[in-house]
């Protein structure tokens, strides 16, 4: 059986608690047995402590500990084991917090961006259905029993209202299976597949390199501190990112930092970064404040990965609410335009 990891907010806490008691000078093994406490519970911390303690116990190190607990990310466990190498787990143990604390972030506002537009084509779907099933037939019977037949009635509007309700609602539930579909494919092995089709909406790329890039700028910052060398500290940062375009940029700067340019001559060279967070590198490089430098730059990415999505979901919401609006609008007034002119014809 597979076993459970902790999300990102229980790893930010883990980090945070952890970096809280080295700085008190704790040790290892004391501060992950006050972390687990004495009481006895199933959780994922719980179970992954359980595992630590005895790690620890025996003389292992904390990034061996939280590896064989099966409950932290990859990416985690290499960062404090090369805060232990290089003598400055506090500082790496707080920069993981704050970086799973982002990704928490992040991460909500993408399913904020998903589940809207889920919930606005289920209540487009249903509006359709209500519309076909009850307003539709309703109308049809009363133009029935004053016409004597709908086919024989110069009134085809209603016949229009029908063809434009299925065709609508047809496209809703495909628009609604392909976003289950989408969402199973993302959660499972063919990701890529579907990074593939978003890419060819560009508000969507823009989105998902801009993840890339705030992933790596996070890690390559994180490495620099725990005392990487900087071609380690990028060649190590380049799995970080999960986005494929982003990695071939990052593998052109590795081509120009092997003829001997820096990181931050290699991203302005090959437009790694908007120009300004080039420049910004380029500076903080010169000036020797490079991972100050790169914590801005990384703050500055997260912002705008936020903004970006804020944007998406700022064109998904107005867009669906008016094709709602625009289909029962124009439905009724379908239906409801023999009416008037049979009243008129009275008049």
């Amino acid at each position: 059986m597979r076993k459970q990891k902790l999300d990102d907010l229980g790893v930010s806490a883990f980090c945070e608690s952890m970096g809280m008691m080295v700085r008190s000078g704790i040790q290892t093994d004391e501060a992950v047995s006050l972390l687990q406490g004495g009481e006895e519970s199933d959780g994922v911390l719980e179970r992954g402590l359980a595992v630590m303690k005895e790690q620890v116990d025996a003389g292992g190190s904390l990034s061996a500990a939280m590896e064989a607990s099966g409950i932290f990310p990859e990416y985690a466990i290499r960062m404090v084991d090369a805060g232990e190498s290089s003598g400055r787990l506090e500082d790496i143990l707080f920069r993981l917090s704050a970086y799973y604390a982002d990704q928490k972030t992040i991460g909500e506002k993408l399913r904020g961006a998903v589940t809207y537009p889920a919930a606005m084509l289920v209540l487009i779907i249903a509006v359709l259905a209500v519309m076909l099933v009850m307003v539709l037939p309703a109308f049809t019977e009363v133009y029935d029993s004053l016409t004597g037949s709908l086919a024989a009635s110069t009134y085809g509007y209603i016949r229009w209202a029908y063809g434009f309700c299925w065709f609508a609602l047809a496209v809703m539930v495909l628009l609604a299976a392909a976003l289950i579909v989408g969402s199973v494919l993302w959660n499972g092995e063919k990701r890529g597949a579907v990074e593939s089709a978003l890419r060819r909406v560009p508000l969507c790329a823009s989105i998902l390199d801009g993840m890339g890039m705030f992933r790596f700028t996070s890690a390559l910052s994180t490495f620099l501190a725990s005392g990487e060398m900087q071609d380690e500290a990028v060649l190590r940062s380049i799995p970080m990112t999960d986005c494929a375009p982003v990695e071939e940029k990052l593998q052109k700067c590795v081509a120009r930092m092997e003829e001997g340019h820096s990181i931050a001559q290699a991203a302005y060279d090959e437009s790694l970064f908007e120009p300004v967070y080039g420049r910004m590198l380029l500076a903080g490089e010169r000036s020797g404040s490079m991972e100050d430098v790169l914590e801005r730059l990384t703050s500055l990415l997260r912002e705008n990965c936020g903004n970006l999505v804020d944007r998406l979901v700022g064109i998904v919401d107005p867009l669906l609410s008016g094709v709602l609006m625009v289909t029962v609008g124009l439905s009724l007034l379908s239906v409801m335009l023999p009416l008037i002119g049979m009243m008129n014809s009275i008049g």
